[in-house]
């Protein structure tokens, strides 16, 4: 299933989409996929594109609310290994 993500009005976001698949849910932002959330062995893990996870702006703005944290929350969380940098396109 595929949705787009909603303002705080609850107004569709276009270009901006979350992905929910049996093995895993996915935030795309335009044709790139920015981060994989995926249970692995019953514990939640989080994969962030190595290439377009700080992209632009509004990348940046609606991977920060998809994962509910702020971009220097994100960075602490790649440096200290919790989340894994990969190519996911």
């Amino acid at each position: 299933m595929v949705q787009n993500m909603k303002s705080s009005n609850g107004n569709s976001i276009p270009n901006q989409f979350i992905i929910f698949t049996p093995d895993a849910t996915f935030f795309q932002s335009y044709n790139s996929v920015i981060v994989k959330i995926t249970f692995i062995d019953g514990k939640r893990t989080i994969f962030l594109d190595e290439a377009t996870w700080d992209y632009s702006r509004t990348t940046t703005k609606y991977r920060n609310q998809f994962l509910r944290e702020t971009t220097k929350e994100t960075e602490k969380n790649i440096k200290s290994g919790k989340y894994t940098l990969t190519n996911l396109n």
